[in-house]
């Protein structure tokens, strides 16, 4: 787990700077941004709209996530296994996120740590996360996302 924080932290500070005018958010309004991207893809996870889910996500290919399949790479790889995953709305259930932190990584980068909670007919699904969100072109943006 400790490589995969590392992991994380190094891609973020990796990465150039997406916002061309180098000012950003305050810390207070970059929290409640964030926790609205979360509350968005709650609503569009639980209409079943996976591509509405993954508009909370950087749409680029060096998009991240590492999980119980491994690392993998990209938007539109990350909808083609949601779509894999959750084919229906049995699958997919009810989503509810609880997060515990938000923390300020440096000027346009937050560290967000959290649980997630899939009730299902099918059965349960519980599971924490580790995203990375960025300001990219005046929005939120997650470029990495660790979920187990």
């Amino acid at each position: 787990m400790r490589f995969s924080y590392a992991f994380l932290l190094l891609f973020v500070f990796s990465c150039q700077s997406y916002d061309k005018t180098n000012t950003f958010p305050s810390e207070r309004e970059a929290r409640t941004a964030i926790e609205k991207v979360l509350a968005d893809q709650e609503i569009a996870w639980n209409n079943h709209d996976l591509e509405g889910f993954m508009q909370g996500y950087w749409k680029n290919d060096s998009l991240r996530f590492f999980g119980s399949n491994g690392l993998t790479y990209g938007w539109d790889k990350a909808l083609a296994n949601y779509n894999k995953g959750y084919p229906s709305p049995n699958e997919s259930g009810t989503l509810k996120f609880v997060v515990t932190d938000i923390s300020k990584i440096e000027n346009a980068n937050y560290l967000v740590f959290g649980e997630y909670h899939l009730e299902r007919n099918i059965g349960n699904a519980n599971g924490i996360f580790t995203i990375i969100f960025k300001y990219i072109d005046g929005q939120w943006k997650i470029i990495a996302d660790m979920s187990c």
